[in-house]
């Protein structure tokens, strides 16, 4: 994600704080196993992964999707969940 993807996922989140629970949920499952292993020391998905996401999601591995669809995602992810 591009740092302009970044700040208006941001801006969302501060005018929508209701979704910020989805969409940290939704990256917290996406991250690399044993990330605390490896520098930069964050729970971030593994490029690999995010690259094949984003290809999913967007239809090009240079894709990027907007912020209506990160959120939308992130709370259908949160449905999928319940009852499990």
């Amino acid at each position: 994600m591009n740092a302009i993807k970044l700040r208006a996922l941001s801006r969302h989140v501060v005018h929508h704080p209701g979704d910020a629970h989805p969409l940290l949920v939704a990256l917290w499952r996406m991250r690399a196993t044993q990330w605390w292993r490896r520098a930069p020391f964050l729970p971030l998905p593994d490029r690999s992964y995010w690259r094949f996401r984003l290809a999913t999601a967007t239809g090009s591995p240079t894709g990027s999707p907007d912020v209506r669809e990160m959120v939308e995602f992130a709370q259908w992810s949160g449905r999928q969940r319940v009852g499990r």
